[in-house]
């Protein structure tokens, strides 16, 4: 017992005096007004402002790639940094953007290249990642892939969304108050 508490002393002793130094003394002032600054526009965020959020390639023959840019504009009171841009599959190709930061009422463009497979209607969505508030800015394309031989492949086109008002009921037993059929 009496060396466990010979021992705690021994520590502490080493530990207070160690501690001698004058800590504000290591304070740099180009440290201080630096983190002034940058408490000051602690607020300030970039805004994302895209020319268009949606495009319309109208109708295309099917496997023909077609490509748009999207452009977009910082209208916030930061710099604006896009880091990513994400697509739903493969077929959907963004690139091409910039990522220095983007001062306030700069303005951007980045480029989609989209390889229409299939039959029908498509919409394929983009991720812009960036330092917004949000994060995430959404931006759509959209296609009516026209494929000839849809039928011999087996594909459907894709129907289109209608709002029905009769509500499906199952009375199969485990299957109560499920929407099918």
């Amino acid at each position: 017992m009496k060396k466990l508490i010979l021992s705690v002393c021994a520590l502490s002793l080493v530990v207070f005096t160690s501690c001698k130094e004058d800590a504000s003394s290591k304070i740099k002032e180009e440290n201080v007004a630096e983190a002034a600054k940058r408490d000051a526009n602690a607020g300030k965020l970039p805004v994302i402002e895209f020319d268009k959020t949606e495009h319309d390639f109208g109708t295309i023959q099917d496997g023909t790639p077609v490509e748009t840019v999207f452009s977009y504009t910082n209208v916030g009171d930061a710099p604006l940094v896009v880091t990513d841009i994400k697509s739903t599959c493969g077929c959907t190709v963004p690139q091409n953007w910039d990522r220095t930061p983007l001062a306030k009422g700069e303005s951007s463009k980045f480029t989609v290249k989209f390889n229409g497979k299939g039959n029908g209607m498509v919409t394929k969505s983009l991720t812009v990642v960036a330092n917004t508030a949000k994060g995430n800015e959404v931006v759509r394309i959209k296609a009516n892939v026209n494929n000839p031989n849809a039928a011999a492949q087996g594909l459907k086109p894709a129907a289109p969304i209608q709002a029905s008002t009769a509500k499906k009921s199952s009375t199969k037993p485990g299957h109560e108050g499920h929407n099918h059929d």
